[in-house]
């Protein structure tokens, strides 16, 4: 019972955290709506910190499982990252990338969430830059920077005007950059 505790704020955390923020969202909040009580919090997370980084640990595995899957389907040509990319943007729900938000929010630069950021855009990176090497492309490591780039560009780009079509204008970008 007590890992399904610990998996309901995870779940209850990630939610509220990616549609609302956060620092928008307290510990009461994620008490009463995951109706778990406060001492089986703590006995599971030592602060809301933590907890944010059990959501942020589970958003980078199934996040990158995601797009790994995607990008297969569509014959793992590396332009394909776009077009995953797009297609989730244009659900009416999409609120960007859980990693560059919790970078956003997050005051220290040391601390445990931007490191785990910058460790889920590193593993990003890397498996770009396996796609371009598989898919010939010279230079796999520095083109797959900018690919990234582009990705978290085109991403807020996305948040901002409320529309997928950042993500496709960064796909002929990278399709230039491939050419």
């Amino acid at each position: 019972m007590a890992t399904h505790a610990r998996e309901r704020l995870i779940d209850t955390a990630g939610a509220l955290f990616f549609a609302e923020g956060i620092r928008a969202v307290g510990v009461e909040r994620l008490l009463a709506d995951s109706g778990i009580g406060r001492a089986s919090f703590y006995r599971h997370f030592a602060s809301k910190d933590d907890l944010v980084v059990a959501v942020l640990e589970r958003r980078d595995t199934d996040w990158r499982r995601w797009l790994a899957a995607e990008v297969a389907a569509r014959g793992r040509d590396p332009l394909a990252l776009f077009d995953a990319l797009a297609d989730d943007a244009a659900r009416g729900d999409f609120r960007g990338c859980a990693f560059i938000n919790a970078l956003a929010e997050s005051a220290d630069a040391d601390g445990p969430v931007h490191r785990l950021a910058v460790a889920h855009k590193r593993a990003v990176t890397g498996f770009v830059a396996g796609l371009l090497a598989e898919a010939g492309q010279p230079g796999p490591e520095a083109l797959a920077r900018r690919f990234v780039l582009l990705m978290d560009g085109a991403t807020v780009t996305v948040v901002r005007e409320r529309d997928a079509a950042p993500l496709r204008e960064a796909r002929a970008i990278a399709a230039g950059l491939m050419a």
